[in-house]
């Protein structure tokens, strides 16, 4: 019903028309009354007087439960970590795995900032490990902690400061700082606390709705995140098209593992597909023509959360695109060289029976752990030992960074390489603003060209 300063309070009224006296003290708020029934007329004036005190201090009231808002509030006030759970437990039927472990992460950073004191409370790891694992993983809710765990949760439930406390905005700039270290106390990555913000705002935001906070205090608090160097693709991580060839000839060499992967490779490097995309891609989203280029139709990625943080209990979840509608559909036309990849692939492996073109040997879904002890074996192959010293290729990822580099080199503009790769102009602009550097002598010699046949 929302909350009202229409009060009226009734002098407290001796019944006694039961088997004994009793005293009633009678109220309205708004349109709804209200009664309170006392053993004795000093009880009832002492709850009367306290309901005056409220109106006079100009205090509202909650006209369905006829209390004072204030005291309406300390009865609904937990202990952060319970609140902390709650949020947890609101946000999780509706979030995938990653996002679940998200959430996870960020209320263990900030959780243990806001206790009473810190006395008794556990080593840095061993505190994240019981926050992290079992108290913010409602799947793991009906399991049995070990009994370090359990000492770690029971001093929570006793040192957690209550919610109400954390209008304190001197407490939020705890909060905050905490979430901008790592366990070892480095600075964390900007990404990583732009994250933990946002998630520690909706907290206390769903504080609010549940009336433990009468306001959000974190738009308040003068607060900034540690400075940063941009995220950008540094062009040192990128291969150039022959280094790239050279990689992906050292995978399909190296074993048996290997040549069941390269295809794989080939979606990242030649397709600009993330990992997670190419693992999802089946057989009826690609158009492999015998000659010319082909197409593939992106709608599906399978992220690896790790199986504590699915409801199917598998690793890896079944999503949309990154940022886009559940069933959104990205098309990327791909050159020769990868329609000549596929069609080997699936000529030489098939597909598994729901159609995608990548598992393991044993018929799973291709783990990050796998095809990343591939790709560490096919770069000490095919790079020079001070290339292999150096950050080029360090990571698969890479590959799809080489990928937009070389459109963007090409010449194809920013909106269609930006569409093929599944982001926006702004995210292209920002991420690969030192490999757009890189084509400035292309440009000038177009402009320089373009002057001269004026002349």
């Amino acid at each position: 019903m929302g909350k009202t300063y229409d009060v009226r309070i009734w002098s407290v009224r001796q019944r006694k028309d039961r088997r004994q006296s009793s005293a009633e003290l009678r109220w309205k708020t708004g349109d709804t009354p209200h009664s309170q029934t006392f053993r004795t007329k000093t009880l009832a004036d002492g709850r009367r007087a306290e309901l005056m005190r409220a109106v006079h201090e100009g205090e509202p009231f909650d006209e369905e439960t006829g209390l004072p808002v204030r005291e309406l509030r300390q009865r609904n006030d937990v202990s952060w970590f319970r609140h902390a759970q709650d949020y947890i437990e609101m946000k999780w039927p509706h979030s995938p795995g990653s996002t679940r472990r998200t959430l996870a992460e960020a209320m263990a950073t900030v959780t243990p900032a806001l206790v009473k004191d810190s006395k008794g409370m556990a080593d840095a790891e061993t505190v994240r490990t019981a926050l992290y694992s079992w108290a913010f993983n409602v799947n793991r809710r009906d399991e049995t902690p070990p009994a370090d765990v359990v000492r770690v949760l029971d001093w929570f439930e006793r040192k957690s400061l209550p919610v109400s406390a954390v209008a304190d905005r001197m407490r939020v700039r705890t909060a905050l700082d905490a979430l901008t270290r790592k366990l070892d106390g480095t600075t964390a990555a900007a990404s990583t606390i732009r994250r933990k913000r946002a998630i520690f705002h909706n907290a206390l935001g769903f504080a609010v709705d549940a009336e433990r906070l009468t306001s959000n205090p974190l738009p308040l608090v003068q607060w900034k995140a540690p400075e940063q160097v941009e995220e950008e693709v540094d062009p040192a991580c990128v291969p150039d098209p022959r280094q790239a060839a050279a990689l992906l000839h050292a995978v399909r060499i190296q074993s048996p593992r290997g040549r069941r992967l390269v295809a794989f490779f080939g979606c990242m490097y030649f397709a600009a597909a993330r990992p997670a995309e190419v693992i999802g891609l089946r057989a009826h989203d690609c158009d492999l023509p015998r000659r010319g280029w082909g197409e593939l139709r992106i709608r599906e990625t399978r992220p690896r959360s790790g199986s504590a943080w699915t409801d199917t209990g598998e690793s890896h979840d079944k999503r949309g695109l990154k940022h886009r509608p559940r069933k959104a559909v990205r098309v990327v036309p791909i050159p020769p060289d990868l329609v000549a990849l596929l069609r080997w692939h699936l000529t030489a492996y098939g597909t598994a029976p729901d159609g995608r073109l990548f598992r393991t040997m044993r018929g799973g879904l291709i783990q990050d752990t796998g095809y990343g002890e591939v790709w560490a074996e096919a770069r000490r192959r095919a790079l020079t030992p001070a290339q292999f010293a150096s950050p080029l290729a360090k990571r698969p990822y890479d590959l799809r960074h080489a990928a937009v580099s070389t459109w963007l080199s090409s010449g194809v503009e920013p909106q269609l390489v930006a569409k093929r790769a599944g982001h926006s102009v702004t995210v292209l602009f920002r991420v690969y603003a030192k490999c757009l550097d890189g084509t400035a002598d292309t440009a000038n010699a177009r402009i320089e060209a373009a002057l001269r046949t004026a002349r």
